[in-house]
């Protein structure tokens, strides 16, 4: 995939949203931002920490899921792992675990982020 098209990832709690490169993990689109949200943890998919649920939209798979933290139910109900999947297209998320601070919260004036 191209990683100069951008996607918009919204996250559904706060209404706020970032710019994803197709192609990139949701939780590299944020953090690359410098932006927290979506909990951060061991970024290969063995922890859970990220564990979103899309709520509408396409991600693509960019690696394994592990079960003991998404189960095959709760993958066909949209949840994931937002270090292993990459926005299609726009995209709309909610945070399965604790937030961590909104993004509006951080650096203010950083460009990619919409109130």
């Amino acid at each position: 995939m191209d990683t100069c098209i951008k996607a918009t990832v919204r996250v559904a709690q706060t209404g706020e949203s970032f710019s994803c490169a197709v192609g990139e993990s949701l939780l590299a689109g944020m953090a690359k931002l410098g932006r927290r949200g979506i909990p951060v943890g061991c970024l290969n998919g063995g922890c859970g920490v990220c564990k979103v649920r899309v709520l509408c939209g396409d991600v693509r798979k960019l690696g394994p899921v592990s079960r003991a933290h998404v189960s095959a139910d709760e993958e066909g109900a949209g949840y994931t792992l937002a270090c292993r999947v990459a926005p299609q297209g726009d995209v709309e998320l909610e945070v399965a675990g604790k937030m961590q601070k909104p993004f509006l919260f951080c650096a203010p004036g950083a460009s990619g982020i919409r109130k």
